[in-house]
């Protein structure tokens, strides 16, 4: 039996993880700084690299714990390499180079929007490429035809704001808290999305390219548009971001569902931070449905930042020969490349 583990320390989440050959998660910890960011309505990367370097030895502990093995048990080291916030990623990078250099391990740097691709084989091994994927985070939204298993083709991503992006400027601009997505999310259920109308850039036009920045603007200039007892309603401001919200998933279920057409795929996998949103899963099944198309989503702890899914795309590219030197260094916009 082979045993990988897996740092993932792209942005604020410190995460470990111990996968094995057989892709079955053994443990999968995540140490969140949400509380510590949330005073400044977003991250401040050097609290966040400040903080991996304080939670990275209990998260690993309690990793290894968890899945009753001690670093001698170890095969292999993945970690994430890029893109990301560098000060976050050299945390990470410096762990994993220090336990494989003591422990006379091989290592291996991962694509973090790779490793969010791989997070669907955790639960559901059995799909195979080709399928198309939407990568929707705080930090990306793309679009990505997977040909094979390390074989991809970008066909569209944002020009500006990623949609999780927009979620936390929102949120942030009507002072609902911070993260935006989980909050907007939970104010939306059961409120009008149909109350108010927002277009996102770039929505009609022919690209798979998103635009969001506009979308976000949007809002703002219509809450203040608001008389002063209107910004008061509760129930206004609920159907203001639901809007928002139906306004952000009516574009990403859009614009996958077209690229679908013109791959002719019969798949999709949804991956990212946004995919654990509740109203972009309900509408991208609804869709699939419509379509006869088979839409896949990881669980939501699979959907956020998590080392599992790193040791599991670690695993795959070193059983192919990979394996990095100890010049590897992190790389905050390492690009999605495909394998020879």
């Amino acid at each position: 039996m082979i045993y990988v583990l897996g740092i993932e320390t792209s942005c604020d989440d410190s995460c470990v993880a111990v996968v094995d050959d057989k892709l079955q998660v053994l443990s999968n910890v995540v140490s969140s700084q949400t509380e510590f960011h949330r005073r400044f309505g977003g991250i401040v990367p050097e609290v966040a690299s400040r903080k991996h370097l304080e939670y990275l030895p209990w998260v690993l502990d309690q990793a290894l714990r968890d899945a009753h093995l001690t670093l001698e048990d170890i095969n292999l080291i993945a970690v994430t390499q890029g893109p990301g916030l560098l000060g976050s990623l050299l945390m990470g990078v410096c762990l994993g180079k220090t336990i494989a250099l003591f422990g006379d391990i091989p290592f291996v740097g991962v694509n973090h929007l790779e490793g969010h691709l791989f997070a669907i084989r955790l639960e559901h091994p059995e799909i195979q490429p080709p399928f198309l994927a939407l990568i929707v985070s705080g930090g990306h939204t793309e679009i990505i035809a997977v040909r094979e298993w390390g074989k991809y083709d970008y066909l569209g991503s944002t020009r500006d704001d990623a949609a999780g992006e927009a979620y936390d400027k929102v949120a942030k601009f009507l002072r609902l808290g911070y993260p935006g997505g989980p909050i907007i999310d939970r104010l939306s259920e059961g409120a009008r999305g149909d109350r108010f109308h927002f277009s996102a850039g770039l929505e009609d036009d022919d690209t798979l390219d998103f635009s969001f920045s506009g979308l976000k603007t949007a809002v703002v200039r219509h809450y203040h548009r608001l008389r002063e007892e209107e910004k008061e309603d509760k129930e206004l401001i609920r159907d203001l971001v639901a809007s928002f919200q139906e306004s952000v998933v009516r574009v990403l279920v859009n614009k996958t569902f077209k690229a679908l057409e013109i791959q002719g795929f019969s798949q999709i996998v949804v991956g990212g931070g946004v995919a654990a949103n509740r109203h972009l899963r309900r509408r991208m099944k609804e869709e699939g449905e419509k379509r006869g198309v088979q839409v896949f989503f990881p669980s939501p702890s699979f959907c956020t930042d998590n080392g599992a899914m790193i040791a599991a795309c670690g695993l795959f590219h070193w059983e192919r020969g990979k394996k990095d030197s100890w010049e590897m260094e992190p790389d905050p916009r390492l690009p999605l490349v495909s394998i020879e």
